[in-house]
């Protein structure tokens, strides 16, 4: 009989499964319980949380040896400087009182210290030869001289020589009829010509010869005044001979401070006479130099002036040179009104010497602050040396703590230092090298693994 051909059909079970993902594992327990024919234990929340305990526990103890390499590795933060003593520090008594005259206006300082005292209504008034103080200044300053030299050679030209006559010629004015047309002057004699004996023909040459006229020269009065801070001061011409030429005692001391600065400029200033070439001595109209460590600076008197001084004088106090700088304007009651104001300029210095005292604000290995590491350490600072500051009763001065070069150590000896203490400011200010107390150690690694941020 014929054969009928085989027909394949396919298994339905097996292509379902095909067509299936693949069963996931096991849990060890249920492969354990098929190959064993025994049941896995039934879930409790104790199994549960041992079987947690034993994943998790590896992991955490990790990542925390992750994190203690991390805090220990870490840079450290910036150490910093702080200051435990007192801001500022003030000398016990009253504020001094100053033999001030009846009129006109005046004002005393020490330079970086403070003022001692001032009278008088603040307002421009004519200041006389007091203007060559800027004249001298911008010269010096324009063309620097050291002490011992001679400096610049200026010619003497005919207009000089003919102004040189105006001290007899009704005009009243002071100056040097010595010197004569294509002369050479030296810088340093012509400021003493100009400083000394007040000569207005020498400052109009100096004027002339720095800037090339006596009107550019002013407004480099006038400009310096601005930069100085003079704000009630106005220039009009280079010797003070004008009466628009106005100023107050307060601008012209903070003139004269940068003036006694210059110590080639003082060096003429402190002079009580000059000699010219010609062997004529010239006596100096400020009678306080060379008494009581005065220094200068210049006189002024017209007849709507009065009689005005420009003052300094220096002073030892407590191993320190403090620098006093005053002026007494507007003084009219006296026949010589220079004499009067150089009399009654000489009462408020001297009372100002005397007044100027010295005070020990800080000793030797008093703690004034600390190093702190960022991470909780606070490692004392000790001064290294007493701190004495000059000063008089009621003067406050500031104290002040700062770190040396570069950043603070982290790790040092005793005695290292590590900044300095300063008392006052600008001339007036004393310092001195701070340092560890005790051995400074870098933080340990407690407090590196606690730290936060």
């Amino acid at each position: 009989p014929p054969v009928s051909p085989r027909i394949s059909v396919p298994d339905a079970d097996a292509a379902e499964r095909t067509r299936q993902q693949p069963l996931p594992p096991k849990p060890p327990l249920d492969l354990l319980a098929e190959l064993t024919n025994t049941p896995p234990p039934a879930q409790t929340p104790v199994r549960t949380a041992v079987r947690r305990f034993k994943i998790w526990t590896p992991l955490v103890i990790l990542l925390l040896i992750v994190f203690a390499v991390v805090q220990f590795v870490r840079p450290l933060p910036d150490a910093q400087l702080t200051m435990t003593s007192a801001p500022d520090f003030t000398f016990d008594g009253a504020a001094p009182q100053l033999p001030w005259p009846s009129e006109g206006q005046g004002m005393i300082t020490v330079s970086g210290l403070g003022t001692v005292g001032r009278f008088g209504e603040e307002k421009p008034v004519p200041i006389a030869s007091v203007t060559k103080s800027m004249t001298a200044y911008i010269i010096m300053r324009d063309h620097p001289m050291k002490v011992g030299s001679k400096g610049a050679s200026i010619r003497v030209d005919d207009l000089a020589e003919k102004e040189g006559g105006y001290n007899k010629a009704g005009k009243d004015e002071s100056t040097v009829d010595t010197i004569k047309a294509g002369q050479s002057l030296s810088q340093k004699d012509a400021l003493s010509a100009v400083m000394i004996p007040s000569a207005n023909n020498v400052a109009r040459l100096l004027a002339r010869w720095d800037a090339g006229s006596e009107a550019a020269f002013v407004k480099k009065m006038n400009d310096t005044a601005k930069q100085l801070g003079m704000t009630n001061t106005t220039y009009t011409d280079p010797s003070g001979l004008t009466a628009t030429t106005v100023s107050t005692a307060a601008d012209q001391v903070k003139l004269a401070t940068e003036l006694v600065k210059d110590p080639a400029l003082v060096e003429i200033t402190k002079q009580p006479y000059w000699y010219d070439s010609t062997g004529h001595k010239w006596l100096n109209y400020n009678t306080l130099v060379p008494f009581n460590g005065a220094i200068g600076i210049k006189t002024g008197s017209t007849s709507k002036a009065g009689g005005n001084l420009l003052f300094a004088a220096v002073k030892d106090v407590g191993g320190t040179k403090q620098t006093i700088v005053g002026a007494v304007f507007g003084q009219h009651k006296a026949i010589s009104i220079l004499d009067l104001v150089n009399k009654v300029s000489k009462d408020v210095l001297l009372a100002t010497r005397k007044s100027l005292t010295s005070q020990t604000v800080i000793k030797k290995g008093d703690v004034v602050g600390y190093v702190d590491d960022g991470l909780g350490g606070k490692d004392p600072v000790v001064a290294t040396k007493d701190l004495t500051v000059a000063g008089w009763s009621s003067l406050k001065v500031a104290i002040s703590l700062t770190a040396g070069g570069g950043k603070l150590p982290h790790s040092a000896k005793a005695g290292t230092v590590v900044g300095k203490l300063t008392v006052g400011s600008g001339t007036g200010q004393v310092s001195a090298p701070v340092a560890l107390q005790k051995d400074l150690a870098e933080p340990g690694f407690g407090a590196k693994l606690t730290r936060l941020g």
